[in-house]
């Protein structure tokens, strides 16, 4: 599947635009991912995940800040995921098509060219803030 770097940078540059049908390609099929607030296991319950972030935002764009910096079989980086608020989420009192932007790291593991396990934490709390669902 190609070095790990490659493997990442398709992690954020493809799934998170939007193309999960990537996610064969890219999860080994015991996938699990650490969300801070749930654990997903395998394909569907990720691309699901997934799917309710952009159910939130459009015209997602993400970027890599630092990294992504690999050691083995790990990869680590940051990054800033940007997109247009769609509306939806309770007590967000901003308007639909806001843009919003918010930073986060990742860790992902690999095992046999796919990634096998996930960890992710993000600055949840700005972002609620400048959605106007918490006060700032």
């Amino acid at each position: 599947m190609g070095d790990i770097a490659t493997l990442y940078r398709r992690w954020l540059g493809e799934v998170w635009q939007g193309d999960l049908d990537v996610l064969g390609e890219l999860l080994a099929p015991g996938f699990v991912g650490h969300w801070p607030d749930r654990e997903v296991r395998g394909l569907d319950e990720t691309a699901e995940q997934i799917r309710q972030s952009f159910a939130l935002f459009g015209d997602v764009r993400t970027a890599v800040d630092v990294g992504p910096v690999v050691d083995g079989d790990t990869v680590a980086a940051r990054w800033t995921f940007t997109g247009a608020y769609r509306g939806g989420l309770p007590g967000a009192t901003a308007a639909p098509g806001t843009t919003v932007s918010f930073s986060g790291m990742d860790i992902m593991r690999a095992e046999d060219g796919r990634f096998a396990e996930y960890w992710v934490v993000s600055d949840a709390l700005g972002l609620m803030t400048r959605l106007g669902a918490l006060p700032g």
